[in-house]
């Protein structure tokens, strides 16, 4: 089987060749979403994007570049998507800017009568918090943010969430135009949650601080620090933790990417009181290769591991839509997780909606062992069915029926509001 081949080579940290995006591609339209008050073609103009020019690796970064060098929104994204299916180098550029707090007044000019004026005071963004998680239930709160509170680009946020995680937080980042990094961000947080197989609430206070530098356009490194006090099963453990990441991703649509490839490196190293330390590590992959008209073919494979045992709220878990349907999420916990997965997804909506709805058909193999075993010496479960899936810009919703082999038929459904 496929992801049988591919959960081995994973074990042995094996590497995947990355597919090749289409040449001679030429902007066929622009769009712009999120304007108040600046018109569209002064927008165009600003960002100096045309139709028919030609778009390279760094279009995208320039375009936006140029429109953050102008000061005049607070935000800026530019998006790449094709335009067409049956020509691959005809492609859509979607700028996304975000203006802040504007009003517009009355000057007394006839020469100028109006003007645009840029909104004082806190101007406090309240935002819905919904999602669902297999194996964890439904969380519903809000997230009260105040914009700029650390110059521009920065974000000051309150997420207080209830249902599946019980949830308070602090949280503050900021993003960089330029300089050794690309974002900053820390928080701290007091959680409640049920773990899945031990069916017993874990309580949690975090402080952490990260970095991130975007190093290129699919390309990025991170870094991570801080404390964790847990309280689980009657006993509670504290510890101190530091991290890296690196990640690749060629993808333009997380949902439903195209001949594209992601990957994904980390390690964290845990010291707990008492003096006991542990390095643990994950490791995933994922290629998504175009098939016959819109449908995609997506293979991943992970693997997560630590070099002594790990405590067992720590112990990564075995089963449901993270990385083995068909079987419980909670089935199995251990040390080492290691699971792959083969699946064909088909959209039932043309690319060019904003909103995609698709089905599909997948296998999913994996195991979870402590310490001292060995994968050759694991049982590999196994499970396979088909779904529906719908993605938005804010809303994501996936629903799957699945087989356990050996054991039992489960439906399984994850998504969420996020904004």
């Amino acid at each position: 089987m496929l992801a049988s081949l591919l959960v081995l080579a994973l074990a042995g940290a094996g590497e995947s060749a990355p597919f090749q995006a289409p040449t001679g591609e030429t902007v066929a339209e622009i769009r712009v979403h999120g304007n108040l008050v600046t018109p569209e073609d002064d927008i165009r103009q600003l960002a100096g994007a045309r139709i028919g020019m030609p778009v390279g690796p760094q279009t995208t970064e320039e375009v936006a570049a140029r429109l953050r060098a102008t000061k005049r929104f607070r935000s800026v994204d530019v998006l790449k998507r094709f335009a067409s299916i049956a020509d691959p180098t005809q492609i859509v550029l979607v700028i996304v800017v975000d203006e802040g707090p504007v009003r517009i007044e009355a000057t007394g000019d006839p020469n100028q009568p109006t003007r645009v004026v840029r909104s004082g005071g806190m101007n406090l963004l309240v935002l819905p918090v919904l999602r669902f998680e297999d194996g964890y239930g439904f969380t519903y709160g809000a997230r009260v943010s105040v914009p700029d509170p650390a110059g521009a680009r920065s974000r000051l946020s309150f997420p207080l969430t209830w249902g599946g995680e019980k949830r308070a937080a602090a949280e503050l980042d900021k993003d960089f135009e330029r300089g050794p990094v690309s974002r900053i961000g820390g928080g701290a947080s007091m959680s409640r949650r049920t773990h899945p197989f031990f069916r017993a609430d874990e309580d949690r206070i975090r402080v952490s601080v990260g970095a991130e530098r975007q190093v290129v356009r699919s390309l990025r490194a991170g870094t991570t620090a801080g404390w964790q006090r847990v309280s689980f099963l009657d006993a509670e453990d504290q510890f101190v933790h530091v991290g890296a990441d690196i990640v690749a991703d060629t993808r333009l649509d997380q949902v439903l990417a195209r001949n594209a490839v992601y990957g994904r490196i980390s390690w964290e190293r845990l010291a707990f009181r008492g003096g006991n330390a542990v390095n643990r590590s994950e490791l995933e992959a994922r290629g998504y290769l175009g098939l016959f008209g819109q449908s995609v073919l997506v293979i991943r494979a992970r693997r997560e591991d630590s070099d002594k045992p790990l405590p067992v709220y720590l112990k990564p878990m075995l089963g449901g839509l993270a990385n083995l349907r068909g079987h419980r999420a909670g089935t199995a916990i251990g040390d080492t997780l290691v699971a792959g997965s083969t699946e064909l997804r088909v959209p039932l909506t043309s690319p060019l909606y904003v909103g995609k709805i698709g089905v599909s058909v997948f296998t999913d193999i994996g195991t979870v062992y402590d310490k001292g075993g060995r994968l050759s010496e694991q049982p590999l479960k196994q499970g396979y069915g088909g779904g529906f899936w719908f993605s938005a810009a804010f809303l994501q919703l996936n629903v799957t029926v699945a087989h356990g082999r050996g054991g039992s038929t489960r439906l399984h459904a994850g998504g969420g509001v996020s904004f």
